[in-house]
């Protein structure tokens, strides 16, 4: 049987061979007689997991030495509250608000620091753009700068790395890292939850310099402070121990990847912009769609579209899932559809998405 197309932005689509392995060893792990769901983590086969897939992430980005990498629990929305109990020193915190997420994240700050507006791209129609990098008003003395580099629901995606004039910049990368090379050296912090390239939700993921480590804020738990979890490998409580196991699955898949002559991130990176050309194109070509993010800053990964004729919403999404292309109805706050279309979305199934896009215009616009 043919598996669908999942566009969900998250819980999202998981690469077809990582599942199959992860149900060859769910009984028994490399003949340890347990699946990993029953390890304990503090025991030799976890042990030999996680160093594996930290091994892997910081072979896949180009990790820096100076930094740590942390496997976290709670998600992004956690990491609202995280960062600034870790970065802020309960002082001064700059934020650029392109989205829905990165919304939240400045709204989450406000209760542990003094947080300032570098820029805002809010307009009557919602969010669509990126603010000019050279009028972001930042303040020197910021003990970060924080900026969500792909906003999942507003489809709004950075191109370029920001300059932040010197303050640490710091990224919400959830819903593209690891979609893309990424300059993990230009950053201070990154954090994204897993469950859109990396693996199940549950596993949150966190990359920061090792500098900034031994400031959290004294009302900060110990199992959220970034210098205990790095102190302790990430096992200062028990961490989400089989989202790690299916993670690091899921970056061995990545360094098999091939897109013509590149191999690895280099692959998954070129294939997902001639995915996300695709779908575009299609959009751009119709009569009846319409997407509304300015074109320098459009999402690889998260593509938002509308309908100039709402009243075929309804029929439309009917007839996706009945096409096997699945979770295309847009988030709640803006409506219309968004596909997502992740590394383990295949070309295969962006083409599907554009001949029933093409199909439905002809049969119903």
């Amino acid at each position: 049987m043919q598996r669908p197309y999942n566009f969900s932005a998250g819980p999202a689509a998981i690469p077809e061979e990582v599942l199959q392995q992860a149900a060859a060893e769910m009984l028994d792990w490399h003949g340890s007689g347990m699946s990993v769901m029953e390890m304990s983590h503090r025991g030799p086969q976890f042990e030999s997991i996680i160093a594996q897939a930290e091994a892997d992430l910081r072979e896949l980005l180009g990790i820096p030495d100076d930094y740590a990498v942390l496997f976290m629990q709670g998600g992004a929305i956690a990491e609202n509250a995280i960062v600034p109990l870790n970065l802020s020193r309960g002082a001064k915190a700059d934020y650029v608000v392109t989205g829905s997420w990165s919304q939240k994240s400045q709204l989450e700050a406000r209760k542990y620091c003094d947080v300032h507006l570098s820029a805002s791209a809010h307009d009557e129609q919602g969010y669509g753009s990126i603010p000019d990098n050279a009028a972001w008003s930042i303040r020197p003395d910021a003990q970060y700068l924080h900026v969500c580099t792909n906003e999942t629901i507003d489809g709004v995606e950075f191109h370029f790395v920001p300059d932040s004039h010197g303050v640490p910049l710091v990224a919400d990368m959830s819903s593209h890292l690891l979609s893309r090379h990424v300059d993990v050296a230009r950053y201070a912090c990154i954090y994204g939850g897993a469950q859109k390239n990396i693996g199940p939700a549950g596993l949150t993921l966190v990359i920061v310099r090792r500098d900034l480590l031994g400031h959290a804020l004294p009302q900060c738990p110990s199992a959220f402070d970034y210098a205990l979890v790095a102190a302790n490998h990430s096992m200062f409580n028990t961490p989400p121990t089989y989202a790690i196991y299916i993670a690091g699955l899921v970056l061995q898949w990545i360094k098999r990847q091939r897109f013509g002559d590149l191999v690895g991130l280099a692959a998954v990176e070129a294939r997902n912009i001639a995915k996300a050309q695709l779908l575009y194109d299609a959009l751009d070509a119709s009569q009846l769609y319409e997407t509304r993010v300015a074109r320098e800053c459009r999402s690889r990964m998260n593509v938002p579209f509308h309908l100039r004729d709402t009243t075929l919403n309804a029929a439309f999404l009917q007839g996706a899932d009945a096409a096997g292309l699945l979770q295309l109805k847009g988030h709640k706050s803006v409506g219309g559809m968004r596909a997502s279309i992740y590394n383990a979305m295949p070309m295969e199934g962006v083409q599907a998405l554009v001949n029933y896009l093409q199909d439905f215009e002809k049969h119903r616009a």
